[in-house]
């Protein structure tokens, strides 16, 4: 049997990430021309293709500033002459070309992914105008013996701090994942690992626009306000506030409106991605403490989630089964795999003799006594990077 060290890529880089995202577009100019709605740049006060490359840009400046300060050492005679080498050096091991070219396809792949899923979504209501929340609720209350999850919850956690919490949290997701997509892109050089999470993610966005537009649902928020009128007003209600009235606006004129809609509930991808997020983090075996971290903020959004009701109990379900598909598919096509298992495959580089190297991703990361030996590398690496 073929040994799982020596697989080799089998598509080119990011692959099925650019495929993901160029059939949304497709769909979003066919929706566009069938249902005469206008195309719209997903981000209205920072444009994408600025605040993505942005992030991207600012991800590598932590990556490189740090290390060449650490190394041009104490300021004193020569230091500028000294910071100055030392950042040309920093720049040229961290950031030759291959790895620029890794970072600039990945994040445009994912974004042309992300502004199209953006725009499916919004058109989806006008492409499938009937709405599924009434059975949704009822699976809902199936599964939670005649309850209704989102009061149960409220009934368990209250209405006072536990909201404040649990709108932190779901807040703080929201600027989880473009910071993900920088650490895979940016600070692992372990480019096997930081290919299938952005693929994944890709998927994610993927598989939920298709959901969106062949179930169209509110979520409880909006189909069922009156379980939710005892919260306290956070930052998760404003957004809510503003989001429903961006729909009527929408869903009125979308021409006039100038904005896109964002409503929809199942599946949750709020769900899928940290389920994508928890599953890389095992697969490539990062930290225990970035592991746990990512299966204890899992947990708190699916419970955030139902109990704003921004989804039903049944789309959470269906975020779980999401993620996980979409870390399998994305395994598959970027090479990660032994059979049809998903796997980590490891890094091959080569030795200056022409002897390939296999580089897991515990000897790609700082201090393993194999780290990239082959190459010259005086400055301490990024810790949570590899």
């Amino acid at each position: 049997m073929k040994d799982h060290q020596t697989t080799r890529r089998t598509a080119p880089t990011f692959a099925l990430a650019w495929a993901a995202g160029l059939g949304l577009a497709v769909l979003t100019v066919v929706f566009s021309l069938v249902e005469d709605i206008p195309i719209r740049d997903p981000d209205n006060v920072l444009p994408g293709y600025i605040r993505f490359p942005a992030i991207v840009l600012g991800a590598i400046a932590l990556d490189v500033v740090p290390r060449t300060l650490l190394a041009a050492g104490r300021p004193g005679g020569g230091w500028l002459r000294r910071l100055g080498s030392t950042g040309r050096t920093v720049v040229r091991e961290r950031w030759p070309l291959a790895h620029w070219k890794f970072a600039l396809n990945g994040v445009i792949a994912w974004y042309l992914c992300y502004a199209a899923f953006r725009n499916v979504k919004s058109m989806a209501p006008f492409v499938h105008e009937k709405i599924y929340d009434a059975p949704l609720s009822d699976i809902d209350r199936f599964l939670f013996a005649g309850h209704d999850p989102a009061a149960t919850l409220h009934a368990w956690f209250g209405t006072g701090i536990a909201a404040h919490v649990l709108s932190a949290v779901y807040i703080i997701w929201i600027a989880l994942v473009p910071v993900s997509i920088a650490i895979a892109l940016v600070w692992t050089r372990h480019t096997r690992a930081g290919e299938w999470f952005v693929t994944a993610v890709a998927v994610d966005w993927a598989l939920g626009a298709v959901l969106y537009v062949l179930l169209p649902t509110v979520g409880p928020i909006y189909s069922d306000p009156r379980t939710f009128a005892s919260l306290p007003s956070t930052h998760v209600s404003q957004l809510q506030e503003s989001l429903w009235t961006d729909r009527v606006a929408v869903m009125a004129d979308p021409v006039a409106a100038g904005t896109l809609q964002t409503v929809a509930a199942f599946a949750s991808l709020h769900v899928g991605i940290m389920v994508t997020i928890c599953l890389v983090v095992e697969l490539v075996r990062l930290p225990r403490w970035v592991r746990v971290s990512s299966w204890v903020f899992l947990a708190l959004t699916c419970v955030s989630t139902v109990y704003f009701g921004w989804h039903f109990v049944v789309d959470v379900l269906g975020g779980f089964a999401l993620g996980a598909a979409a870390v399998w598919i994305a395994g598959m096509a970027t090479g990660n795999r032994i059979g049809w298992r998903a796997r980590l495959v490891p890094e091959r580089v080569e030795e200056p003799a022409g002897e390939p190297v296999s580089v897991t991703a515990e000897s790609a990361s700082p201090g393993h006594p194999g780290a990239l030996a082959s190459r010259s590398a005086p400055l301490p690496d990024h810790p949570a990077g590899d």
